[in-house]
């Protein structure tokens, strides 16, 4: 592992983004984007980093992996003629956890923008390393909505770093599967996704142990599904032991880490015990690489959490150690009672044995000898990135098979539709809340 070193880091933040939504109480609320970025003001994070206003993503560049039917649904619909759309809602699974709101499309194109933007920095060797809280919307499909995910941003973002690396290892830590990344390159071994969830009647229901990849994709997907109750120092343990395992073998060009923040103790919709340390022992471990990382958002459900977790993770990979006394600032009661970053967990029992998770690691250990330390493409700056999507034909049968699981697979959690007397975050600004997740 390589010392740590002073790097350049791109970071993306629209204050817009944390305008959509706000007032209609849902528990993705962007405006989560919004705090953390005040603590990076107030913090006097923002003086050591480079701040990008992301663009707009074209229809064109989210076709890239999206179906064209489908963005140009996102594009059209709004609150006024959602009744016109009714079978189009249907197919694309939009409706209760995936709602219509004005400026959806806007939303989706800054959100996605941030971090397509933030890849090309990184292809273009402006930055070390390229921050998007608002992306890492993951559990959207090539031509569905899911878990308030509406536009894929990480695979996006992926496919834009194959442009420049012959392979891209993607990570998540969020408490949910990361399924949409993970079927989108599940046949192929140019990316390697790892994700970190908790498994077994819960959303979206995917991530088996044994979901290893198909075809040309064999062994490049890993999951290591949780129990309830997973603390820092076990969390921290499986996640080194794995991912210096996945580095050694695969040497990636590119690492994209999704730092969900519902895997923290406290988390409304959460069910795991990590703290501050814990969560952002994976971060700083992945930093120490001095690979071109990338790093995204994704679910974070108290969103004072949240925007503790990402302020914290911003000053890791600054390599500027924070106090715990939180500045004031714009969203300072938020903070109340203890007004500190730091984030206490509970005395909850840890469902995962130790015997568990070494069971699991050495299985994960087992398929990585199947990885070739080459993938089998050969490398080009000109690889069509529309081609590494195109595993969700409809043609194929094999993806069908994989596509027909997830929907069988597919949990929902009922705390993620709760009224607004269980609304933690509840404001003078804030409405009922009746949705879900990312």
């Amino acid at each position: 592992m390589s010392k740590l070193t002073k790097k350049r880091v791109a970071y993306f933040y629209d204050e817009e983004v944390g305008n959509f939504y706000y007032s209609m109480g849902h528990p993705m609320k962007p405006h989560r984007v919004r705090m953390a970025h005040e603590l990076v003001l107030t913090y006097g994070l923002y003086k050591k980093m480079q701040i990008f206003r992301p663009h707009l993503l074209s229809e064109e560049e989210m076709t890239r992996f999206h179906a064209d039917d489908y963005i140009d649904f996102l594009r059209h619909v709004t609150p006024d003629n959602v009744e016109e759309y009714g079978v189009e809602m249907q197919r694309y699974n939009i409706g209760v956890d995936c709602p219509v709101f004005d400026g959806l499309f806007k939303f989706c194109q800054m959100y996605s923008g941030g971090s397509v933007g933030a890849a090309y920095k990184l292809n273009r060797g402006d930055a070390d390393i390229a921050i998007n809280w608002s992306g890492g919307l993951h559990h959207a499909k090539r031509s569905e909505a899911s878990g308030f995910c509406y536009v894929n941003d990480i695979v996006l973002s992926i496919l834009e770093l194959l442009r420049y690396h012959q392979r891209v290892v993607y990570i998540d830590i969020d408490i949910h599967h990361g399924d949409g990344v993970e079927e989108a390159f599940y046949t192929t071994d140019r990316v390697m996704t790892i994700s970190f969830h908790k498994y077994g009647e819960y959303f979206p229901g995917t991530g088996g142990v044994k979901d290893i990849g198909m075809d040309q994709g064999k062994n490049y997907s890993l999951n290591f599904p949780l129990r309830d109750g997973i603390d820092d120092d076990s969390f921290e343990s499986i996640f080194k032991a794995v991912l210096s395992r996945v580095m050694e073998r695969y040497s990636p060009g590119a690492v994209v880490l999704q730092c969900g923040a519902d895997s923290l103790a406290g988390d409304r919709l959460g069910c795991f015990n990590l703290s501050l340390k814990g969560h952002g022992a994976c971060v700083s471990f992945m930093r120490s690489f001095n690979v071109p990382l990338l790093v995204l958002g994704g679910g974070g459900y108290t969103v004072r959490n949240v925007s503790r977790c990402w302020a914290h993770e911003t000053s890791l990979l600054l390599d500027t150690p924070l106090p715990d006394e939180i500045p004031n600032n714009a969203f300072y009661e938020y903070y109340a009672p203890d007004f500190n970053l730091s984030i206490t967990p509970s005395n909850m029992e840890d469902q995962n044995t130790r015997s568990y998770l070494d069971n699991i690691t050495t299985y994960l250990a087992q398929v990585l000898k199947g990885v070739s330390p080459r993938p089998s493409v050969q490398y080009s700056k000109e690889v069509h990135r529309i081609e590494l999507a195109d595993s969700n034909d409809d043609d194929d049968v094999s993806e069908e098979t994989l596509a027909q699981r997830n929907a069988d697979n597919r949990v929902d959690d009922p705390r993620e539709f709760y009224e607004d007397a269980n609304d933690q975050d509840k404001t003078s600004s804030s409405k009922p809340a009746a949705d879900k997740k990312a």
